[in-house]
């Protein structure tokens, strides 16, 4: 491990196999995590430019009363539009970069050994280029569709979500420093987990 800034863990893979879930874990271990959905809210909140910029794109049926962005109203748009997806990320990931830069540099001020960035969209994009190590989460098409499920999405809005994704995980592997497997029991994907954290932290 570098003493000159923490250590930065990639976390990428398909929807619904557990890219949160293992960032939970590392963070009971000691790392500090970074979602970068949660950091895409955050930069598309009332009264920041790029909320004002997907409005005028896609059209003020996605505000919400409150001022808010319907998310869910435009996730059903984007999956099922690649070009709308192409749009909508054109517009929010320069902001989401932005923000996730000043969260490192906020990590690396306040001494954190280990940060970890959860995105799907990381292998092949200038997040990656951040990262130590980049961790493949993943899970067989049974367990994925069921976490889906499990989250509220319908059947139709499951299928859909997954479907959009294509082959991601064969086109994210090569650029995989580990691939952490949680179709089965999750103490078994937590154990592995938990060595490579002791493997990159005995140093």
């Amino acid at each position: 491990m570098s003493g000159e800034r923490p250590l930065r863990i990639g976390l990428t893979g398909p929807i619904g196999c557990g890219k949160s879930t293992v960032a939970g874990w590392l963070e009971e271990l000691g790392a500090q995590a970074i979602d970068a959905d949660e950091v895409a809210r955050a930069v598309t909140a009332p009264g920041e430019p790029a909320l004002d910029a997907v409005v005028a794109r896609f059209g003020e049926q996605y505000r919400r009363p409150d001022g808010s962005l319907d998310r869910a109203a435009l996730a059903d748009l984007v999956f099922s539009d690649p070009a709308a997806l192409r749009d909508l990320e054109a517009i929010t990931h320069p902001a989401v970069r932005e923000l996730i830069g000043r969260q490192l540099r906020a990590s690396e001020d306040a001494g954190i050994a280990v940060t970890v960035i959860e995105a799907i969209k990381l292998v092949g994009g200038p997040l990656a280029a951040l990262c130590d190590e980049i961790w493949l989460v993943t899970c067989n098409a049974q367990s994925q569709r069921e976490r889906l499920l499990g989250r509220g999405a319908n059947a139709a809005d499951a299928d859909r979500r997954i479907a959009a994704q294509g082959d991601i995980t064969e086109r994210l592997r090569p650029g995989a420093t580990r691939v952490i497997d949680t179709s089965g029991e999750p103490g078994a994907a937590r154990a592995m987990v938990v060595a490579a954290w002791h493997e990159l932290t005995a140093s």
